[in-house]
């Protein structure tokens, strides 16, 4: 999933709006609705028993569906930026055949969807049919963005054909989620703390969907990556999971002024916020809103007073606080260098991004929605990011190299920012679990936005989640090929949730990433090839550790 961050930076520009708008659309695009019961055939009631009450849902021959079922209590009124809460009992049988409501969000000219709901703390569980005689491995999947999206955007079928129980997750969204506030306990983390809370709720639940509550792995992409990795250095996730799948993971990347657009700054860390700097940027946003007071007991009342709608109407406030707040006791230390110092839960991990991550901010920024990305932009862009280092990095991706300017300043940023980030992210965690490592390689990934410019996008950013998950708008485009890697890519899915490597007979070779090697292995997935890449290498990961604008570990 994609994470519409152009506007996080809370400054002002023309353009922004466009490209988030094309953000958010292909992070509900990159993965399917879910299972629309009103269209499957020869369907039954199918009925579990949870801590809070009897739900019904939907059989067919191969799976059982439960959707939109309350993992806490709804988080409004006074509860609104509260920790959550065990959810009431409910008399009788509740209806799980249809999603719940998507947490608030605000739509977009190219995806429209959007929610006022607040009452949205649910999870879907896609499950196999037939019995077996052992419990099923359990998938947790969170979804990435933080600004739009929901779990019932993604089809778990294709995992629970490999015997594994999916479960997908709404959390709190933007400033419902994230809000910093003097004197607020849990400021900055309550998305985090919603995911932990359906963490728990899959432990003391999955039996009785036939998963084994001590196989649990949590997966997710892009931010829905980053807080698994807060969730790995987190004191509140202790044995919540078992293991972890990092897709496109943020946890140890920087971001260079202007990557994310010529007005944005620059961050130390893309994900990573202190508390006073979450508090500083909603005191900022919610400004319009006419609550500010001396007593900020006064200022929380007046926020948690208003209509949904009112907050939604403040231009960005969803993409702010697309980061999470650390010094906070859901995340006391910078996860970045808790990780580098070993300071998380020891489970296996497999970790891996795309290989042409940042075409997908470039393209749908410019060339890819008709606005071209000239040599002259690409020049401004390299002394915006890199300083005194611009020539350099300019003989090192010289234009000539490259079809279009476009293409060279996306090779730039992937290199230096996603693939140094992810590198980084490996070693650290391989130092102390067992590491498996990817590069989504399929430069043919089926690009299904409509937009109206002509850019080659690659293998782009949240382009492999089709490949995991049911998706009626990239499958029908996939080629014979492109289906066998997305058939052996959820079989590796599968296995890694079975027993924490993506190995099984008949799957190819998968060593482990080890950092004493001399080059650790990171498995390419692509139509025509899977097999080992020399990821280093590949993105000239030793040139951009040596420039001087690099920041050092």
């Amino acid at each position: 999933m994609l994470r519409a961050i152009v506007l996080r930076a809370r400054t002002k520009g023309k353009g922004k709006k466009t490209a988030t708008a094309a953000l958010a659309a292909l992070t509900v695009l990159a993965s399917a609705p879910s299972p629309d019961t009103s269209r499957r055939a020869r369907t039954a009631d199918d009925r579990v028993h949870t801590e809070a009450g009897w739900v019904r849902g939907t059989r067919t021959a191969a799976h059982r569906t439960f959707q939109g079922i309350p993992y806490a209590a709804p988080p409004t009124g006074r509860h609104r930026w509260a920790a959550p809460r065990p959810r009431a009992p409910w008399p009788g049988v509740r209806d799980a055949t249809r999603p719940g409501p998507l947490c608030p969000q605000v739509p977009s000219p190219y995806a429209q969807i959007a929610s006022t709901e607040e009452d949205c703390l649910a999870l879907n569980v896609t499950a196999p049919a037939a019995p077996t005689d052992r419990a099923a491995p359990v998938l947790v999947w969170i979804h990435g963005d933080g600004a739009v999206g929901g779990g019932g955007f993604f089809d778990g079928r294709r995992l629970a054909d490999r015997g594994t129980v999916v479960i997908t997750v709404n959390y709190r969204l933007g400033v419902f989620g994230g809000l910093a506030h003097p004197g607020l306990e849990g400021s900055g983390t309550f998305g985090l703390q919603d995911q932990q809370a359906a963490l728990r709720w899959v432990r003391r639940n999955a039996a009785a969907f036939g998963g084994d509550p001590g196989r649990v792995t949590v997966a997710g992409s892009s931010f829905g990556a980053a807080a698994i990795t807060a969730h790995l250095t987190s004191p509140t996730a202790r044995g919540l999971f078992d293991r972890a799948v990092l897709a496109s993971g943020e946890g140890m990347m920087d971001m260079p002024a202007g990557a994310m657009g010529p007005e944005v700054p620059g961050y130390r860390w893309y994900v990573w916020r202190t508390l006073d700097e979450l508090r500083a940027a909603s005191a900022d946003i919610t400004a319009p809103l006419g609550c500010a007071d001396p007593d900020p007991a006064a200022s929380l009342r007046c926020l948690r007073a208003l209509p949904v709608r009112r907050i939604l109407e403040v231009p960005a406030i969803m993409n702010v606080f697309q980061a999470f707040a650390h010094g906070t006791p859901t995340l006391p230390d910078l996860p970045a260098h808790a990780l580098r110092a070993g300071r998380f839960h020891r489970v296996p991990v497999l970790s891996g991004a795309t290989r042409d991550e940042h075409r997908t901010f470039v393209g749908m920024r410019y060339d890819g929605v008709g606005v071209p990305f000239t040599r002259d932009d690409y020049a401004t862009a390299l002394a915006t990011a890199f300083g005194a280092d611009a020539p350099r990095v300019r003989a090192q991706y010289p234009l000539a190299d490259f079809p279009s300017p476009a293409l060279a300043w996306s090779t730039v940023v992937t290199d230096r920012m996603w693939a140094l980030g992810t590198q980084a992210q490996h070693t650290a965690l391989a130092r102390h679990v067992p590491v498996h490592a990817y590069e989504f390689a399929d430069r043919d990934a089926p690009m299904y936005l409509p937009l109206p410019g002509d850019f080659d996008f690659g293998a782009y950013h949240a382009g492999d989640t089709p490949y995991l998950f049911e998706d009626p708008e990239a499958h029908p485009l996939f080629t014979a090929a492109q289906r066998a890697l997305a058939d052996t890519m959820t079989d590796q899915w599968a296995a890694f949730a079975r027993t924490g490597a993506p190995t099984a007979p008949g799957l190819p070779d998968w060593p482990r990433h080890r950092r004493g090697a001399a080059t650790p292995y990171t498995q390419s997935l692509a139509p025509d090839r899977i097999g080992p890449v020399d990821y280093a290498r590949e993105h000239r990961l030793g040139f951009w550790r040596a420039l001087p604008s690099t920041p050092r570990p």
